[in-house]
């Protein structure tokens, strides 16, 4: 979501904290709760509810837009619900945080957290652990800044590379990405804090993402962004549910009858609540009726729906007051299944922020990604002496994502710069955070001098690197909510500058700090190449700990990387060339998004549930990077694999470090049934450990919806019975190991 421009000046600087949880004398607790059933206590309670007391519950406040409504103190930031006291109901305070605590536009003077790195780079981990363990983090510091929501647990798929937001996501496969978005957001909640899972369903572009209307088949969507929206509910169990700000087949996402009452609530037996998008709200009766339980940020919508207006409605008979009673009972239940209503965040506490960079500093290291490294050039030589970096303000932090995410990180922002036109100009600025790679570099490489040049002149930055026994390029590339990127290039000629510098120095290293992926019409002259995403508050560190071997690189490419803008199944973003520049920034800002005077447009979604790779194979295309492609600098080999068919399909083979050093890896099993047109889909995966020379077993299961097809008719997942080919693989391309196993019929639930 995306918050307006507007300062708050209320209050001193937060306090900080990680103060454990503790229940309310005499009541149960979040463990307790499902015992004695949440919904049945929380129908309970709203027995006892007048109706304006219930109406209070189901629109939010927007706090910088809101002084003066409450009582109780407006803390700035997203989201504010006040409680019902006499009836034990906490007050909730919500805020942005895929990333960490966000203060965007330092909306809280001196305010700061810990800033991870961003969701591709978490995904790029395919470690559900370290997606945990970060979600535990950031829930923590909320909850000891007195937030009792993070809105959180982004799953949305790449479809297009160019999306601004993809680097908040987790990548372009529904298992993975809902894998590891119910590990985050179990980990949030840890902390008797709700997450959000968000944003439902297919806001996959930012470009007019206020009037896109999606366009997918059923089956198609089942099988891909609802599919990881269901694996990630049933993992992490989040409290609430954020629906989007696009359309999906005609209907608003947050009056869309049929996601929100028939898949969320219905087939997928949904307990907790669907608060809006702030600003995403475009009726009351239809949009209540239609599953909409809470109106977030009332102040960014075009009227406040949830409050006189959904009152009258009810009197009118438009909506039935046990509508009312369910949308209230939602919300309650949520509270209550996750602690945070018998566990309020009452009191700043102090937060170990020291112990908490670590958290982002693993992260980082596991997620970075090593694309290219031709003739071993990596990790450096304690032989280098002389050490060129250039560019990427390489000398002072690394780049962050720009939004609803940016986080205000502990060290501060020393470089800063203000958008002056824009969808995005309101509330985000291009930020870097305070990690140096200079200074961790020449930590870790105590015997090389090591210098720093801007790139602002090519040839001087290709003068310093022949002079230098190794050169290493900072690229970057800034994206943020609100706008996509217009094209696939580095921008401000970098890719002039990585070309220069290597025709010069034949030692030479690219570092991308990136959104997601870029063209890289130099790689063939540029012998190694990592991806380090927006790597977070500890990035520099991250960076020289793989750049010089303390870290052996271990992340995997959660996203395609397209040779070219034309693999992707859309060459450009749409809508780009549909809007004006007025039309295009106020169909982004959630303060126009009821503004009905912008028309909404189409996105055919023709890839349908082939999302990424799989649209790779399906097309035939040569990526530039594939799915799961990410190096080390040691080798595994997988042998002796026995596939096991029947009722469930599952492959246990060895995996060799058969290398020098330690390192992970991340066995792949891709599946598709012989015969079919269908493109191998991932099935299941491991992170694996191992020492050198050292061997494990391992026995991954596929995950049975994999193996299916949505079939609407029946309606649920079918799962034909036959011979299915089985890839054993390093990456989405890899068919080096593939067994054929039989598998028998099925149907499943939807």
């Amino acid at each position: 979501m995306v918050r307006a421009l507007h300062r708050v000046l209320l209050g001193a600087t937060l306090l900080s904290s990680i103060g454990a949880a503790v229940p309310a004398a005499g009541r149960p607790t979040a463990a307790q709760a499902p015992a004695q059933g949440a919904r049945a206590r929380a129908a309970a309670i709203v027995a006892k509810m007048t109706l304006a007391e219930k109406i209070a519950l189901v629109h939010g406040l927007f706090p910088p837009m809101a002084k003066g409504k409450t009582l109780n103190e407006l803390i700035p930031s997203a989201g504010h619900i006040d409680g019902v006291p006499h009836l034990g109901i906490p007050l909730v305070r919500e805020s942005d945080a895929s990333l960490g605590v966000a203060n965007q536009v330092e909306q809280r003077k001196g305010d700061v957290a810990t800033a991870l790195p961003s969701g591709l780079a978490t995904a790029a981990t395919f470690d559900p652990a370290i997606a945990r363990d970060g979600g535990a983090m950031i829930g923590a510091e909320a909850r000891a800044k007195r937030f009792s929501v993070l809105l959180a647990g982004g799953v949305n798929l790449t479809r297009d590379p160019w999306n601004g937001r993809n680097f908040e996501y987790l990548g372009e496969d529904p298992l993975l990405a809902g894998t590891m978005a119910g590990a985050h957001i179990a980990g949030v909640q840890s902390n008797h804090i709700v997450s959000t899972i968000k944003h439902f369903a297919l806001n996959a572009q930012e470009t007019g993402r206020t009037v896109v209307d999606a366009k997918i088949g059923e089956a198609a969507l089942r099988m891909s962004d609802l599919l990881a929206f269901q694996i990630a509910i049933e993992i992490g169990k989040p409290g609430s549910v954020m629906c989007a700000y696009n359309k999906v087949n005609g209907d608003w996402a947050c009056e869309n009858a049929h996601l929100l009452n028939d898949v969320l609530k219905r087939d997928w037996g949904y307990r907790g609540w669907v608060m809006s998008d702030w600003g995403a709200v475009h009726s009351t009766a239809r949009a209540a009726n239609a599953g909409l339980d809470q109106e977030s940020g009332q102040e960014l919508d075009h009227a406040i729906y949830f409050a006189d207006a959904l009152e009258a409605e009810i009197a009118a008979g438009r909506v039935p007051m046990a509508r009312l009673d369910d949308m209230v009972i939602r919300y309650l239940t949520g509270l209550i299944e996750t602690g945070a209503y018998d566990a309020p965040a009452k009191d700043a506490q102090a937060i170990p922020y020291d112990t908490h960079a670590e958290v982002a500093q693993r992260a980082a290291e596991a997620g970075i990604v090593l694309l290219k490294n031709d003739g071993d050039l990596l990790p450096l030589a304690r032989s280098a002496k002389r050490v060129v970096l250039i560019g990427g303000r390489a000398d002072v932090g690394v780049l962050s994502g720009g939004g609803s995410s940016q986080v205000r990180s502990v060290g501060g922002a020393p470089v800063e710069i203000p958008l002056t036109s824009g969808a995005a100009s309101s509330f985000a600025r291009v930020t870097w955070h305070a990690s140096s790679p200079l200074l961790a570099i020449r930590a870790a490489m105590p015997q090389a001098q090591v210098t720093w040049i801007d790139g602002s002149d090519p040839a001087a930055a290709a003068a310093a690197a022949k002079a230098a026994d190794v050169a290493i390029v900072f690229a970057t590339q800034w994206t943020t909510e609100a706008q996509d990127v217009p094209d696939l290039s580095l921008p401000d000629r970098q890719d002039d500058l990585i070309a220069a510098v290597a025709a010069a120095q034949p030692k030479t290293i690219a570092v991308m700090e990136t959104g997601g992926p870029v063209l890289m019409p130099w790689l063939a002259k540029v012998p190694a190449v990592l991806q380090a995403w927006y790597p977070g508050q500890r990035g520099g560190p991250a960076i020289a700990n793989i750049l010089t071997g303390r870290v052996n690189p271990s992340g995997r490419l959660p996203i395609t990387f397209p040779a070219s803008a034309v693999q992707a199944p859309r060459a450009a973003p749409v809508g780009l060339d549909r809007l004006t520049s007025a039309e295009a920034q106020a169909a982004a800002d959630p303060g126009h998004a009821g503004d009905h005077q912008l028309a909404s447009f189409p996105v055919d979604y023709a890839e349908g549930a082939d999302v990424g790779y799989r649209w790779y194979e399906k097309t035939r295309a040569t990526p530039l990077f594939a799915f799961g492609h990410g190096l080390s600098y040691t080798r595994f080999a997988y042998r002796n694999p026995v596939v096991t068919d029947g009722a469930k399909l599952s492959i246990s083979f060895e995996v060799v470090n058969t290398g020098k050093i330690a390192g992970a890896d991340v066995p792949q099993v891709y599946v598709a049934r012989e015969g079919s047109a269908t493109p191998m889909r991932l099935a299941a995966f491991r992170r694996v450990t191992l020492k050198p020379g050292q061997a494990t077993r391992v026995t991954l299961v596929a995950e049975p919806r994999i193996l299916a097809d949505y079939d609407p008719a029946l309606p649920g997942w079918r799962i034909v019975g036959g011979r299915y080919r089985v890839a054993l693989a390093h990456d989405a391309t890899d068919r080096a190991l593939v067994s054929s196993a039989t598998v028998a019929a099925a149907t499943m639930k939807p």
